[in-house]
């Protein structure tokens, strides 16, 4: 079933919703943010990558600013999303780690499947003001498609509550373990939607989600997710500025998708490398060939993007639309993904839910016609910095009207000065901040030093001679190694849900 008739199961005709607008041409850029699941730094061809081809997000870079000291808020999904939302680093946030809510909420039949009854995240501060919101208030239509992990259902921020037009995906993380899932979530203000709802997945659930009957679903969330922010894409037009924001689950764990020539293409290439077992518990079923689909959705993933660049052009938005593309944290090893043979370099050490530097540090691109030289830049930027920047760049002063005159308020700095070379304008951090209760660990930049913490132990690194983080320096500068203690103590604030070890 093709998103265009998911869209109407619980609505009705869209007819005369899509009224003229009438608004001066602005000089304001619209603005598309592309964020992945689960890639590495290393994972794609302008950063390396020698076995997987990226050739719509290479060409992307070759026309924008590529940035190589970029990073993610957090080492997983959910607070790393947070950071985006809300400006702020993960000592300051509500969201720091990827709390469940569905667990004990009880069971409802799909079909010949039981799933939970309310899933989803830990919910954004209902208090604290969130980049979808910021943007709706000032004019722009708001889409977002894929993954939302900042609250369950029925909780105190869903989408319907958090300035989302429109949302088609996974209201919860733990659901985007299934690509051929029971249901996906749905919000839609023209649909006259008043909760974010579900939409059953008629086809998927004749078909067990585990075991050998689920190869016999044909529904893949991925695509239908692409259609729904192609469509949503597609009514867009130059009279009305809009934010999207595309949050794909590709390259993430399950390992699976369709039977087609692109994998077929890379089961060629790679061979018949990879078998994984299964595991029921984390819904991650049986997989052959992990090499094979690892690779394939990374370019499933890359042919997403040439169609949204391809859109931009055909509705004449190119010019007027910044598009970002970047990746929520470094790359898993789960579902059998195997982070050591596409990033055999071993550049970074590290990978998800780690806070050493192949667990944050991330690709970000940069394009926009006209406005963002062709450039690779080394400017150090956070997830927190994305905020105040897309602030910066409609015109508002994130701080004077969102701050309530509080400094700490917003952690993050625009980066806008860089996007448009006026590097010498730009302002950059005294150091940068992560905390991570999971694995028990915080980190902390200033400059070239990095502060590891791990369960309340230190370990210090220069990064521009040590950037695997293999020399730890902290019994040789052990005034460096405080001075960064006490940046830890003053940016931690203490959260009952998610705890970590301070420094020793």
């Amino acid at each position: 079933m093709k998103y265009s008739r998911l869209l109407f199961v619980g609505g009705g005709m869209l007819a005369s919703v899509f009224a003229a607008f009438s608004a001066k041409k602005s000089d304001k850029p619209n603005i598309v943010f592309i964020l992945c699941d689960d890639m590495g730094y290393g994972d794609l061809g302008c950063y390396g990558q020698k076995y997987i081809e990226t050739p719509n997000i290479d060409r992307m870079a070759s026309e924008g600013m590529r940035f190589t000291q970029a990073y993610s808020g957090s080492p997983v999904s959910a607070p790393s999303r947070a950071c985006i939302m809300t400006g702020q680093h993960t000592g300051h946030g509500e969201v720091r780690g990827n709390k469940e809510y569905w667990r004990d909420s009880g069971e409802v039949r799909y079909g010949v499947n039981t799933d939970y009854a309310i899933v989803g995240q830990h919910p954004y501060d209902p208090n604290r003001v969130i980049l979808p919101e910021i943007m709706k208030e000032n004019g722009y239509t708001t889409g977002m498609f894929g993954k939302w992990a900042g609250g369950y259902e029925g909780s105190v921020s869903t989408p319907d509550k958090r300035g989302i037009d429109e949302f088609f995906g996974y209201i919860c993380q733990f659901q985007a373990h299934l690509y051929y899932p029971n249901f996906l979530n749905r919000y839609s203000s023209l649909l006259g939607d008043t909760a974010t709802i579900r939409v059953t997945l008629e086809e998927n659930i004749k078909y067990p989600m585990w075991g050998a009957g689920y190869a016999l679903r044909p529904q893949y969330s991925a695509d239908l997710i692409h259609e729904a922010a192609i469509d949503w894409l597609d009514r867009q037009s130059g009279d009305k500025l809009f934010f999207g924001f595309f949050t794909y689950t590709l390259p993430h764990a399950e390992l699976v998708q369709p039977e087609d020539s692109l994998l077929n293409y890379y089961r060629e290439r790679l061979g018949e490398t990879g078998v994984f077992n299964g595991s029921y518990g984390g819904r991650y079923n049986p997989v052959t060939h992990t090499h094979a689909q690892f690779a394939a959705m990374i370019a499933r993933l890359d042919n997403y993007v040439g169609e949204i660049l391809k859109k931009l052009k055909e509705k004449g938005l190119d010019e007027n639309t910044i598009v970002i593309f970047s990746s929520d944290n470094g790359p898993h090893e789960e579902g059998g993904a195997d982070p050591g043979f596409f990033g055999r370099d071993g550049k970074l050490k590290g990978i998800k839910r780690s806070c050493h530097e192949g667990g944050i540090r991330i690709p970000f691109i940069v394009r926009w016609p006209g406005h963002v030289p062709v450039a690779v830049n080394d400017h150090q930027l956070a997830f927190y910095d994305i905020l105040p920047t897309f602030c910066d760049l409609i015109g508002v002063n994130h701080i004077e009207r969102y701050g309530e005159n509080r400094k700490d308020y917003f952690d993050g700095l625009s980066f806008k000065p860089t996007l448009l070379g006026k590097d010498k304008h730009q302002k950059n951090h005294e150091f940068l901040y992560w905390e991570f209760c999971e694995t028990d660990q915080i980190a902390v930049r200033q400059g070239d030093w990095k502060l590891f913490v791990e369960k309340g132990k230190c370990h210090l690194y220069n990064l521009v001679d040590d950037i695997h983080e293999d020399c730890d320096l902290a019994a040789q500068y052990p005034d460096r190694v405080e001075d960064m203690k006490r940046i830890v103590f003053e940016q931690h604030v203490e959260n009952p849900y998610f705890k970590v070890t301070m420094p020793q």
